[in-house]
């Protein structure tokens, strides 16, 4: 591109602009609006027009009825409407099955189950309160019960959580729902 003493250029690469003052082959020295005289190789300049000639070009180009058509249109954004019922259902389900647990259980006394089945309740619960996750549903079973009086113990030994039994329709008598406060540090 050539240039001439009084072009208006720009800088490539970076946040510079000014009026070519001198030329020497490849050389150009621009001043800059702040006064400074700098050197650039005439590859890391581009010219540009005056000022004058950008804002006319800009408004007398440009079509103004599709502008305020186009700033008109609101954008509408779709949302996704989830039932009433699944917004409260919970995002953990956790089952203690011990079948659920380990490939095989043969060999395993009723105690060892039992703590198997708690140390896991035990980690899902730090799990989901270290990940924030505020509903989970611990499904134990029916049975003798001495699961669910384990875990009523164990949930009753944390001060941010409150526990209750789980939806009868989806989980009948056997599961209990853990509901995480938020705002309660854990003790």
């Amino acid at each position: 591109m050539k240039f001439n003493i009084g072009d208006a250029v720009s800088v490539l690469d970076e946040d510079l602009s000014g009026v070519v003052i001198q030329i020497k082959d490849t050389l150009i020295t621009i001043e800059t609006h702040d006064g400074f005289e700098l050197q650039f190789l005439a590859s890391d300049l581009v010219q540009h027009k005056s000022e004058s000639d950008l804002r006319k070009d800009m408004f007398f180009n440009t079509n103004m009825d599709a502008l305020i058509l186009e700033k008109e249109q609101s954008l509408k954004r779709k949302q996704i409407k989830t039932k009433a019922k699944e917004r409260y259902e919970p995002s953990m389900e956790v089952d203690l099955h011990i079948h659920q647990l380990v490939k095989s259980y043969k060999g395993l006394s009723s105690h060892d189950i039992l703590n198997l089945q708690l140390d896991t309740a035990r980690h899902k619960l730090e799990f989901a309160i270290s990940k924030r996750i505020q509903k989970i549903v611990f499904i134990h079973g029916v049975g003798e019960g001495v699961l669910k009086t384990e875990l009523d113990y164990l949930f009753g030994r944390y001060n941010n959580i409150k526990f209750y039994d789980a939806n009868y329709q989806k989980y009948g008598l056997g599961a209990t729902e853990v509901y995480i406060f938020q705002n309660i540090a854990p003790n």
